[in-house]
């Protein structure tokens, strides 16, 4: 048995790619996508196609609603291969106004409807600011899941708990990355990996508390940078893994052993944590880290929508 295979006893695997050619192989149960990650993979020859009928189709309509038609296209393309799940992201410049937020969720989910997809099998990915917290909570009241992304600190994932989102996805390489960075020479690759990566100890944290507390919201680590980050997770919820590590943990052959446990976590002695709007943007300011890659992650996944809308526009 390989890794991957092994890593499937604990936890679900989710493909993190918009090339969904590659997704066969690795029988991924959901998959996510972003706008980077649909911008890529359009670029490629192969999906150019999806691009030009898209843009031909609906040529003359606003430039967003054609953004959303091409990121539903995959996500329709996706669902043909997995059999759960697929994530489609709300424009992240939309991150700080929580009615525009839910007004773009209610059209992709229309859009997906007319192509006769359930609305069970779409994640609405929405970034882990306060205003996309609070419309992920209005969108769940109404039967509509989300996938609240960009997720670096525990009160971002106490706060997503408290309104019910389906699923959040902590990001473990992008956490990685930013202490790697603030340490520079001094830092120890070796005394920070496996279960003592700081992303991964990120992850632990929020799943010892979900679970200790019964909280429902699916834990779905994301943004892996080595499959060691990968297997100090074995046993969350769900893990979302790019077709790179996929490969890796495929051609891996030793043993994976459960590191979280539900039935461990519940037996720890925890106290209860809420927040309010002015705790919570307290909180996330105290964090350095979670302010900046929140701050950043937004800006590139920005940047990566206009770089759509200018292949749109140019197709």
């Amino acid at each position: 048995m390989n890794q991957l295979e092994a890593l499937r006893q604990y936890t679900t695997v989710v493909a993190d790619t918009g090339d969904f050619h590659q997704m066969a192989a690795f029988r991924p149960q959901d998959a996510t996508t972003n706008p980077s990650l649909i911008l890529k993979a359009v670029q490629k020859e192969d999906y150019r196609p999806l691009l030009l009928q898209t843009v031909h189709q609906f040529r003359g309509r606003a430039l967003d609603e054609i953004v959303d038609r091409l990121l539903v296209r995959f996500g329709c393309e996706i669902l043909s291969i997995v059999p759960g799940r697929v994530s489609t992201e709300v424009d992240a410049r939309l991150s700080f106004d929580a009615a525009a937020t839910v007004a773009r969720a209610d059209r992709i989910v229309e859009l997906y409807q007319a192509q006769g997809v359930h609305i069970d099998r779409v994640l609405i990915k929405i970034a882990s600011t306060w205003e996309g917290i609070q419309a992920a909570a209005q969108l769940e009241q109404r039967g509509i899941h989300t996938n609240l992304t960009l997720l670096f600190s525990f009160c971002q994932a106490v706060a997503c708990g408290q309104a019910r989102v389906q699923l959040i996805s902590p990001f473990v390489g992008r956490i990685y990355d930013w202490y790697k960075k603030a340490a520079g020479s001094a830092w120890d690759e070796a005394a920070n990996s496996g279960a003592n990566d700081p992303g991964a100890k990120s992850v632990q944290a929020i799943y010892r508390h979900y679970k200790h507390f019964g909280i429902a919201t699916e834990i779905m680590g994301a943004s892996f940078r080595n499959t060691g980050q990968i297997l100090a997770l074995a046993g969350c919820d769900l893990l979302t893994i790019s077709p790179e590590l996929l490969a890796q943990l495929s051609a891996g052959v030793a043993p994976v052993a459960r590191a979280l446990s539900a039935d461990s976590a519940r037996e720890l002695d925890m106290s209860p944590v809420q927040y309010d709007e002015a705790d919570f943007r307290y909180a996330l300011n105290e964090d350095a880290m979670a302010t900046e890659k929140l701050a950043e992650g937004i800006r590139a996944f920005a940047a990566d929508t206009v770089k759509l809308e200018q292949l749109i526009r140019t197709a």
